[in-house]
């Protein structure tokens, strides 16, 4: 999100080791999707998009997708409930958050849990910003990081959201995966500082996801500012962008260098086993000249960096346990506009969202229900729809039935405004009885929590 403008699903099993998803029942004959009930249907089977997808990533999609076809049908459908976590802020920011002082990592994560006694279904990480930092760094060197500097000052988080990334999706605390010890703890390089990622268990507990704040290409500072279009040589040349995306330019040279750090991260995980929801450039349909650096270009040049991304990534870093968001923000027509013209197309995107910020559960925009505008402006893109970014829980007192009407099959909550968001004002954003209620809805999966199969028949 633009703080301009401001905020696994324990699936039926999970093999040893790996971490990979047992079947869920969710499977379509490859090239049949749609073909018996009409086009409104979403495809089923990601080798559709990657013939070489993982199997958990296969699984994970079938599932959203699954969830996805009963809303279509009209069958009753459920919703994972995500929450965004803001590593860097976290365990750096001591004004973030709900209590003055720096935070234990997925402070955010841990704290669905504090109030409901339920962990999220779905866990987002930040990946990109090195908290003001200079050049790409790491706290610790590890096998999949070795190439970056590090013990660097406020780049441990990165090693953090791996951990997390890893934990939730086979569980924690691990003392076989990165620096943590059996107690789950481990003491950071550059601060010696002692950190704990949270207790969730020891199980599998949802699925993971990362959104990748990339500062602009060149930059040599590592920080949010450096993702705002303001702040990037765009904002004085207008032919910068375009050289972003022409093969052979020094900065196309920079884009790959910025890409090779999130690839290095998203291997690993890969290695793993885990599957990634990946949502990148975010937000790109925002007006000229507000947003991020990739945001209000042209709509070809912005189709060009995205498939170049995917190219970099999955063609020549063979990534393969990677599922594409695509996710503009609320196009209301002031801050947002039509995102038509920059959706990537179907070879290269898997699931499509809204970042919604432009109306309130009090204050919904456009006509029918809260969200309503943004859930049927989706549906023609034949995908998955999520709410990929929000301030609100989707069930509260004002809109207790959000989900009867827009089935969402993923929504996120950011970060600290799941109790909290003191960039906007000091006022609490969902108060413990909203977050309660959709935790405690029958319509809401949460983590831990064995899912029924979705079905495809």
């Amino acid at each position: 999100m633009d703080l301009d403008r401001r905020a696994r699903v324990r699936l039926i099993g999970a093999a040893a080791g790996a971490a990979l998803l047992a079947p869920l029942g969710v499977w379509a004959r490859p090239g049949t999707e749609g073909a018996a009930d009409g086009p409104r249907l979403v495809p089923t089977d990601l080798r559709g998009r990657d013939p070489a997808a993982a199997p958990a990533a296969r699984r994970v999609y079938a599932l959203l997708a699954g969830l996805e076809n009963d809303a279509r049908r009209g069958r009753p459908s459920r919703t994972v409930i995500g929450q965004h976590v803001e590593l860097q802020n976290e365990r750096y920011n001591a004004r973030y958050g709900d209590y003055r002082g720096t935070k234990q990592p997925g402070y955010y994560y841990r704290k669905a849990h504090d109030i409901t006694g339920r962990l999220p279904g779905f866990v987002e990480l930040d990946l990109g910003p090195g908290y003001g930092q200079p050049g790409w760094a790491v706290g610790e060197a590890r096998s999949y990081s070795a190439a970056w500097p590090s013990c660097r000052r406020s780049w441990g988080y990165v090693e953090d959201a791996v951990d997390l990334a890893v934990g939730v999706w086979a569980g924690l605390p691990r003392a076989a995966d990165g620096s943590y010890r059996p107690s789950g703890t481990h003491r950071e390089c550059a601060s010696g500082a002692e950190v704990a990622l949270p207790h969730n268990g020891g199980r599998p507990a949802g699925l993971v996801g990362f959104s990748f704040h990339q500062p602009y290409p060149g930059s040599p500072v590592k920080g949010f500012p450096q993702t705002l279009h303001r702040n990037s040589p765009g904002a004085a040349d207008p032919g910068w962008f375009g050289r972003v995306t022409a093969e052979g330019s020094p900065e196309h040279r920079d884009l790959l260098h910025d890409l090779a750090f999130l690839a290095d991260h998203l291997g690993y995980l890969a290695g793993r086993g885990v599957p990634v929801l990946l949502r990148p450039y975010h937000e790109m349909n925002t007006a000229p000249g507000r947003g991020f650096w990739w945001a209000g270009q042209e709509p070809a040049a912005f189709r060009r960096l995205w498939r170049l991304t995917y190219d970099y990534l999955v063609r020549r870093r063979g990534l393969h346990n990677l599922i594409f968001v695509w996710s503009p923000n609320s196009w209301d027509g002031t801050y947002g506009r039509e995102p038509e013209a920059y959706y990537p197309g179907g070879r290269y995107v898997d699931v499509v969202g809204v970042d919604d910020y432009s109306d309130t559960p009090a204050r919904p925009f456009g006509e029918g229900a809260w969200t309503e505008v943004w859930y049927r402006g989706l549906e023609a893109y034949r995908r998955p729809r999520i709410v990929a970014e929000s301030f609100h829980v989707p069930l509260n007192a004002a809109q207790p039935r959000t989900l009867a009407r827009t089935p969402w099959v993923l929504w996120t909550v950011w970060g600290q405004a799941l109790t909290y968001d003191n960039v906007l004002a000091p006022r609490q954003k969902n108060t413990t009885a909203d977050v309660k209620r959709t935790y405690g809805s029958p319509g809401v999966l949460t983590g831990g929590q064995p899912m029924r199969a979705a079905s495809t028949g």
